[in-house]
């Protein structure tokens, strides 16, 4: 069943990835309106490195995590929603001039991660790794998809492991005052792991 059809439901359709002990990643084929308030609260957290724009809304849980070609994860802690990770196909964002810009952009090739967020309570003891890991390795097993790309704020993409170019950088991203960098995984790649100072490809 397509996952537009079930916008109406009021409990999420999820599927169990991974578990230990108290803690689980769930892929969630549905949101729910009974996992609204809790999604909305954690991504208040990205406010402050990102803006108002990364809170969500019940319109924005619509648009994205409940989209058709959405690959959209939560980590849950004793039936509490920790975290989030959402990766969109890019051509979801022809609104914004960067992702049209894109060489991909088109392709229908890549998955741009709108967020990803943890809450700090639950830092530090591989729970955003686990995470992390399990929604680069579902992203791999669709064989359109060849890259992962995502803004993160300066100097952040550089700890990545992986393929990872810096596509560019953009100042003051989004009104934060910020520097952040559009970088770019390529999740098909059999190349050795480029671990520090990913080169850039273009820069703005």
């Amino acid at each position: 069943m397509n996952q537009l059809s079930l916008s109406n439901s009021p409990i999420s359709d999820i599927q169990v990835i991974a578990s230990s002990g108290p803690f689980q990643i769930e892929l969630l084929k549905h949101v729910g309106e009974n996992d609204y308030s809790q999604l909305i609260l954690i991504s208040k957290t990205l406010e402050v490195d990102y803006g108002k724009k990364a809170i969500l809304t019940h319109e924005t849980i619509q648009k994205y995590f409940n989209k058709e070609g959405a690959l959209p994860f939560i980590a849950r802690y004793r039936k509490r929603i920790i975290g989030y990770i959402i990766g969109i196909p890019l051509e979801e964002l022809s609104h914004e001039p960067w992702a049209r810009m894109d060489e991909n952009f088109g392709k229908n090739n890549t998955l741009y991660t709108y967020a990803f967020v943890v809450e700090s309570e639950f830092k530090g003891n591989g729970y955003a790794k686990m995470l992390k890991r399990v929604f680069l390795s579902w992203a791999e097993k669709h064989n359109h998809i060849d890259f992962i790309t995502g803004h993160v704020i300066n100097g952040i993409s550089a700890k990545f492991t992986g393929d990872i170019r810096i596509i560019n950088r953009v100042e003051n991203w989004q009104g934060t005052g910020k520097t952040f960098e559009y970088y770019q995984r390529d999740i098909k790649s059999k190349g050795p792991l480029q671990k520090n100072n990913p080169p850039i490809i273009n820069r703005t």
